[in-house]
C-alpha cells in the first residue's frame, strides 16, 4: 500500500472514530451521570464516563434546590447538559433540572412509602396552608391540618379561619405526602395524617365503654372536645352531653372544665364520647314523678316560634306547644308577646308523657280540651254503571 493510500486511510479511519465518539456524546438537555473529578473555583468539573470532561459553574450550580450544594471529589452525580462544548472544550452541564427531579422522586418515594417528612409552612390562604418540603412547595387543605392546628371557628367564618392560619406561617410541620402529580405540579400533604398514626398506637390501649377524664377543648354549634391521655382528642355530641336538649355546648359546659366521659365509638382515629350516658337516664322514672292531668308549676325556659319550652325540674323539660297556649287560632308566638316572660313560673297541666321518645306534652293550666273536628263523612251516591251489550257481529 502507498505512503498516500495509508495516509488516506488513517484520515478515514480516524474520521469514523471521531465521529463515533461525538455521536456517543450526549446531546443538550440530555440527563447525564459522572463522577465529580474536582470542586474548586465556584465550578464543578464531573468526567462523562471517560469521554469528556463536563463543567457546572455560576447560576446552574444551584437553583431553588440545594441539592448539589455540597457536593464531594468522588460522588456521583446527574446533571442537564446545556451546551455540547463550550470555549475550553468542555461540555457545559447544570445542576438545575437534575436537581429538580431529584427532588421529585424524593417526593414520589415519600407518598409511595406513607413516609413521614418535615417542612415549613410558608403562606396560608382561606382554603389551607402552603407548605415547603425540600425545593416543592406542596398545599395542605384545611381538613388536612391534625386537631392541635384545627380552626374551630364558630360559623365557619373564612376570614377568621384566615387569621388563625396565618398564625401558624413560619412553623415547621411534620406531614405525609397524600397525593404527588408531577406533570400537574401538584403536592397534597397532611398533617391530621401523621397525627392519626399516632392516635392508632395510643388507642390500642383503650377500648369502647371505657371511662376517661379530660379537660374541655373546644366548644362547637355540633359538640364539645375532649382532651384525655396522652394528646388524644375525643367528640362528645351535643346529643350525648346531657340527657335534656340545649341549644349550644356552652349551655352547660366551658373551656377547661374537666370532666368524664365513656368510650362510645373507636372509629380509626376518630374517638366519639359520651356524658350522659355515665348517669341515669332520668326519662325512665318520669312517670313516677309525673302524670297526665296533673297541674305543675314550671319555668318558662325558652319560647320559641313554635311554642314554649318548659323546665318542670332539672332533668325533665316539656314543651307547650303553641296551640296549647290561648283559646284563639294563634300560628306564632309573637302573637301572645308580653304574656310570657323568660325564667318566670306559670301553671301547666300535662297531657301526654312519652318516656321514649323523651317528650312530655304541656297545655297552659286553665285551657279548655280541644276537640279534635269531626270528620264530615259525606257518602257520595254510588251509581250502577249501565252494562250495554255490544250487538254481535
Amino acid at each position: 500500500m502507498s505512503t498516500t493510500t495509508k495516509k488516506q486511510a488513517q484520515t478515514s479511519d480516524f474520521a469514523e472514530l471521531l465521529k463515533e465518539h461525538f455521536s456517543r456524546l450526549p446531546k443538550s438537555g440530555d440527563m447525564i451521570e459522572g463522577t465529580v473529578i474536582s470542586v474548586e473555583s465556584g465550578a464543578v468539573r464531573v468526567d462523562i464516563n471517560g469521554l469528556m470532561t463536563g463543567v457546572v459553574r455560576g447560576p446552574e450550580l444551584f437553583s431553588e434546590s440545594s441539592e448539589y450544594a455540597n457536593v464531594k471529589v468522588g460522588e456521583t452525580v446527574q446533571a442537564t447538559v446545556v451546551e455540547q462544548e463550550n470555549e475550553n472544550g468542555e461540555m457545559e452541564l447544570s445542576f438545575r433540572v437534575a436537581g429538580h427531579q431529584r427532588v421529585w422522586d424524593r417526593v414520589l418515594e415519600y407518598k409511595e412509602k406513607s413516609l413521614v417528612v418535615t417542612g415549613k409552612i410558608i403562606q396560608a390562604n382561606k382554603g389551607g396552608l402552603m407548605i415547603q418540603i425540600d425545593a416543592l412547595t406542596a398545599f395542605m387543605p384545611v381538613s388536612q391540618l391534625a386537631p392541635e392546628h384545627y380552626p374551630r371557628v364558630p360559623g365557619g367564618d373564612k376570614n377568621r379561619i384566615l387569621e388563625h392560619l396565618q398564625q401558624l406561617v413560619g412553623q415547621g410541620v411534620q406531614v405525609k405526602v397524600i397525593d404527588a402529580n408531577q406533570k400537574e405540579n401538584k403536592i397534597i400533604v397532611s398533617e391530621k395524617a401523621v397525627w392519626e398514626d399516632e392516635q392508632k398506637a395510643v388507642l390500642e390501649s383503650y377500648k369502647i365503654g371505657d371511662v376517661v377524664e379530660g379537660e374541655i377543648s373546644a366548644l362547637t354549634s355540633f359538640g364539645a372536645f375532649l382532651k384525655f391521655g396522652q394528646g388524644l382528642e375525643g367528640l362528645i355530641h351535643i346529643s350525648e352531653i346531657v340527657w335534656q336538649r340545649i341549644d349550644h355546648p356552652k349551655d352547660v359546659l366551658k373551656i377547661g372544665q374537666r370532666v368524664k366521659a365513656q368510650i362510645i365509638d373507636l372509629n380509626k382515629s376518630k374517638i366519639y364520647l359520651s356524658m350522659k350516658r355515665l348517669v341515669d337516664d332520668p326519662w325512665k322514672s318520669v312517670k313516677d314523678k309525673y302524670t297526665v292531668g296533673q297541674v305543675v308549676s314550671a319555668e318558662v325556659h325558652k319560647i320559641e316560634p313554635f311554642g314554649l319550652m318548659v323546665k318542670l325540674d332539672n332533668d325533665i323539660h316539656g314543651l307547650a306547644h303553641i296551640s296549647e297556649l290561648s283559646d284563639k287560632a294563634v300560628h306564632d308566638v309573637k302573637e301572645l308577646e308580653g304574656l310570657f316572660t323568660l325564667g318566670e313560673a306559670r301553671d301547666f297541666e300535662i297531657i301526654n308523657i312519652e318516656p321514649a321518645e323523651h317528650r312530655l306534652g304541656l297545655r297552659l293550666a286553665g285551657l279548655k280540651k280541644k276537640k279534635a273536628p269531626e270528620a264530615e263523612q259525606k257518602e257520595e251516591p254510588v251509581e250502577k254503571a249501565e252494562t250495554k251489550e255490544e250487538p254481535a257481529q
